[in-house]
């Protein structure tokens, strides 16, 4: 169970307390009595989605994407994988769904400018997540991904097409794609010869 210091600590890193939250910090406190907060680079978190879950996440278990030990998926899913690097240990949350429709159908028929009606269940969708039990909420899955490589710091080489500095392992040196210039991938994207 997490402590009101800590609570208050994440809401403090988010900037403000919203259902998104609530269910980052379900995670975070799972996490951190099944696999404990991450020193360095110990505990991994692979995230798919950018909501406002991995906020919580970053601040109650310690994985940063400065560290390396958060790892961004782009597949809009509530969806979370964890390993422990020291054993091998895994597993991956998924969002169950349905614990909120009601009360989100409540809030799509409020009109837009009811601010205290729409204050009013966001307290209520916030409260509900804080008081159900995990397995509610959450359904405990195998691993889809591998666990990722520590961090590692690569050398900077310079664009062919915009001059700026970018990662090594991060440019693309083609003869087909590029005509043999490094390229960024912002400059990839657009090449035209």
């Amino acid at each position: 169970m997490l402590t009101q210091n800590q609570i208050d600590g994440v809401i403090a890193f988010h900037g403000h307390h919203c259902p998104g939250l609530t269910f980052g910090m379900k995670v975070g406190d799972w996490v951190l009595n099944e696999f404990g907060h991450a020193p360095d680079e110990e505990i991994v978190a692979v995230v798919e989605t950018d909501m406002c879950a991995v906020d919580a996440i970053q601040y109650l278990v310690g994985c940063t994407f400065g560290k390396g030990n958060l790892v961004f998926l782009d597949y809009g899913k509530n969806a979370y994988s964890f390993f422990r690097r020291s054993d091998g240990k895994s597993c991956r949350l998924v969002t169950r769904g349905g614990l909120l429709s009601d009360l989100r159908e409540q809030q799509e028929k409020l009109d837009a400018n009811d601010i205290a009606g729409r204050e009013q269940i966001r307290q209520q969708m916030i409260d509900r997540i804080f008081q159900a039990d995990f397995g509610e909420i959450f359904s405990i899955c195998s691993v889809r991904v591998s666990v990722p490589e520590t961090a590692r710091i690569h050398a900077s080489k310079r664009c062919d097409s915009c001059g700026e500095l970018v990662m090594a392992t991060r440019l693309l040196n083609d003869p087909v794609l590029t005509g043999g210039k490094n390229l960024c991938i912002p400059c990839r994207t657009v090449y035209r010869e």
